[in-house]
C-alpha cells in the first residue's frame, strides 16, 4: 500500500482548497473566515478553488441558525463550498425526526441551537421537550433541513482526505463506516501510521491546529475559544488560517 506523509502531500493542481473546522454556532468567526479567505484569493487569485467544511455547523454556540442561513445562501450563489456531516448535525436530524430527549442534541448544545430559532427548551422536563420538538419542527426552513441531510461523511482532493472526526485504521478509506467518519475518536487519534492520504478533520477540540505526519485537526474549539482555523492546500503548499 502506497502511503503520504503530510510534508510530501499534494493537492491537485490548479485548485486551492480551504478546509474549515467545526463552526459550533459561531456566525461572527465563520464571517470573519470567509473574509480571510476572499483576501488569500485576491492576494494571489487560483485557477480555482474549494471550501471543504469538516462539520458540527450547530450546537453550543449562540447563532446556529445563522450559520445555516449562511452556508445555505453560499452554496447557493456558489458550488465551490462543500459540506460534510459533522455528529452534532446529524444528532440535530435526529432530534428534528424523533424528539429524542436524551441524544447528542439533547446533551451537548442543542439548547443553543433551539435558542437560536427562538425556541427555548429545558431538556430537563418532558414537558418542554415535547413542546420544544414541535416549535422547532415547524421553526426550521425546509432549506436548513435540506443542508444538513444533504452533507457527505467524505471527500477526497488529491493526498487528502476529509472527514469530520477521522478514520478506523487498517480499513481501507473506500470502506469507512459512516458512523466511525463523524464520531472516531482515541482509535484514530492515537495511531501513528500513514495513510494512503492524510487525514484532514475536526471533532477533538485542541488548544492549537495538530499537524501530524498523518492527520491534521482543525478543531480549534470556536465556540469557546473564539478561534475558528483552517487549513489552505496549494499544490505542494500549506498554510494555516485563523479567525478570531
Amino acid at each position: 500500500m502506497t502511503t503520504v506523509n503530510f510534508k510530501q502531500a499534494r493537492g491537485p493542481d490548479k485548485l486551492r482548497i480551504f478546509a474549515i473546522g467545526d463552526v459550533h454556532g459561531r456566525l461572527d468567526l465563520l464571517k470573519e473566515m470567509y473574509r480571510l479567505i476572499q483576501a488569500e484569493n485576491e492576494k494571489t487569485p487560483p485557477f480555482d478553488w474549494v471550501i471543504v467544511h469538516l462539520g458540527d455547523y450547530t450546537d453550543r454556540g449562540p447563532d446556529s441558525k445563522g450559520v445555516l442561513d449562511f452556508l445555505v445562501e453560499a452554496q447557493r450563489r456558489n458550488h465551490r463550498i462543500v459540506g460534510l456531516a459533522g455528529n452534532h448535525d446529524v444528532g440535530l436530524i435526529d432530534f428534528i425526526e424523533t424528539g429524542d430527549p436524551a441524544g447528542i442534541f439533547a446533551l451537548n448544545g442543542g439548547r443553543q441551537t433551539a435558542l437560536s430559532y427562538g425556541i427555548d427548551i429545558d431538556f430537563r422536563n418532558a414537558r418542554s421537550v415535547a413542546e420544544g420538538h414541535r416549535a422547532l419542527v415547524a421553526a426550521m426552513p425546509p432549506a436548513h433541513l435540506a443542508f444538513l441531510r444533504g452533507l457527505a461523511r467524505s471527500i477526497t482532493f488529491g493526498d487528502f482526505f476529509f472527514c469530520h472526526a477521522g478514520i478506523r485504521p487498517g480499513v481501507e478509506l473506500s470502506r469507512q463506516d459512516a458512523e466511525d467518519l463523524i464520531w472516531i475518536r482515541s482509535q484514530f487519534l492515537n495511531d501513528a501510521r500513514l495513510y494512503p492520504k492524510v487525514i484532514v478533520h475536526g471533532h477533538t477540540p485542541a488548544t492549537n491546529v495538530e499537524i501530524r505526519p498523518n492527520r491534521v485537526n482543525l478543531d480549534t474549539g470556536a465556540y469557546a475559544s473564539g478561534r475558528l482555523s483552517a487549513l489552505m492546500i496549494d499544490c505542494a503548499e500549506k498554510t494555516l488560517l485563523e479567525a478570531r
